[in-house]
């Protein structure tokens, strides 16, 4: 696993969370992600603006954009990859992520093994 990354952002990624921050009025802003339970798999993604990180945060700066990570998160997101993706009847953020177990039906809840904490600390490291 040497050479994993927290998290990647697709060049798709990039330049809508560049898109939404200038559209925030908050163009220093970070995207803060984090994970609540929820849904018929267990979790949901949740991304919410932050000014800052707050303490504990793992920071993902790629081409001018900052994504700030929730501590509680970290081991379920761990070498996850971020695209945005259009079609004709829905557009968001995706996640493809190797912790993932299962999803529900409608793609909008996941089911999430955590990553061994050493691994996290040999990637900081």
């Amino acid at each position: 696993m040497t050479g994993m990354a927290i998290l990647k952002l697709t060049d798709q990624a990039v330049a809508r969370i560049r898109a939404l921050q200038e559209k925030s009025g908050k163009p220093e802003a970070g995207l803060r992600i984090s994970l609540k339970e929820g849904g018929c798999a267990g979790f949901e993604y949740d991304m919410q603006w932050a000014d800052v990180p707050n303490p504990g945060d793992d920071v993902v700066e790629q081409d001018g954009v900052k994504v700030y990570i929730d501590p509680s998160a970290l081991l379920y997101l761990l070498g996850s990859t971020m695209d945005y993706q259009e079609d004709k009847l829905k557009s968001g953020f995706v996640f493809d992520n190797p912790n993932q177990i299962s999803a529900c039906g409608c793609g909008e809840s996941v089911q999430l093994k955590p990553v061994d904490p050493e691994v996290v600390e040999k990637i900081r490291g």
